[in-house]
């Protein structure tokens, strides 16, 4: 099975309140960066890597991810309008990217596993790609899935090493520090999102709106050895405050956007 063939689901329904100064009017997946929604840079990258087929689970201000995608070639082409008898429409510009995407209301407060149980129709595949809705990687996609097919197991994660947000410092019982580091990575492993499921994932799902997918699923599956973690050793940022706003916006204009594959 090629990429092309593999659907990629986005969990796009969060209400991104520590980031309420941009999502007080649009779901997180329509904030900016560099004047293109994140969910634009995330199909980007999986685009790069000849994924075309995109589900994104909608609910908070579901409607306006609707709508970028109704008018996706409008708002992102000039083009004439012919206001005459004939009619019509010539867009001019850059070719459209050659995506499939469908957009599936999942209710507005439910959580994330029930949000994936409720699209589990669209998944005609028995492997399929999931993601949030406001991360961005440099991962090696096919080196990703390539590991998922070696691995044999239901699940695989993509895992990181975050950097700290504070400096980190050590001392001695003489209170002299002895050590300082600004903003290391943190020793552990945390999820990146950037899975890749086999269907038999659906079994530990529920459409209740409370399932969330990090929670009793992920834990099940880790106890049936059925989880397996996709080690990342590169760049991940996941845009969940205004600062990290700033900051990849940052990134993107001064051309230093270690996500931009394409």
């Amino acid at each position: 099975m090629t990429n092309d063939q593999i659907p990629v689901v986005i969990l796009c329904g969060g209400q991104g309140a520590r980031l309420r100064e941009e999502t007080e009017y649009r779901p997180k997946p329509m904030v900016e960066v560099g004047g293109h929604p994140i969910i634009w840079h995330i199909m980007k990258i999986y685009g790069a890597a000849g994924f075309k087929k995109f589900i994104l689970c909608l609910g908070y201000k579901g409607h306006l991810i609707k709508e970028y995608f109704m008018h996706h070639r409008s708002l992102t082409n000039d083009f004439t309008v012919n206001l005459g008898k004939k009619g019509g429409i010539s867009y001019h510009g850059r070719e459209e990217d050659d995506f499939e995407v469908t957009l599936a209301d999942t209710g507005l407060d439910t959580m994330t596993g029930a949000r994936l149980k409720r699209i589990e129709n669209y998944i005609d595949t028995d492997t399929f790609m999931v993601t949030y809705g406001d991360g961005l990687i440099d991962l090696d996609i096919d080196d990703l899935l390539a590991f998922h097919r070696s691995a044999g197991t239901t699940a695989t994660v993509t895992a990181v090493q975050p950097v700290s947000r504070f400096g980190v410092l050590e001392f001695n019982d003489g209170k002299r520090v002895t050590s300082f580091k600004e903003k290391p990575q943190v020793r552990g492993w945390t999820s990146a999102g950037f899975f890749v499921f086999n269907r038999k994932v659906f079994d530990y799902l529920s459409t209740d709106e409370d399932c969330v997918l990090e929670q009793e699923p992920l834990i099940n599956l880790a106890n049936d050895g059925e989880l397996s973690a996709f080690p990342h050793n590169g760049f991940f940022f996941a845009m969940d405050t205004y600062r990290e706003y700033l900051q990849l916006n940052s990134m993107w204009r001064s051309q230093s956007a270690p996500w931009r594959k394409w």
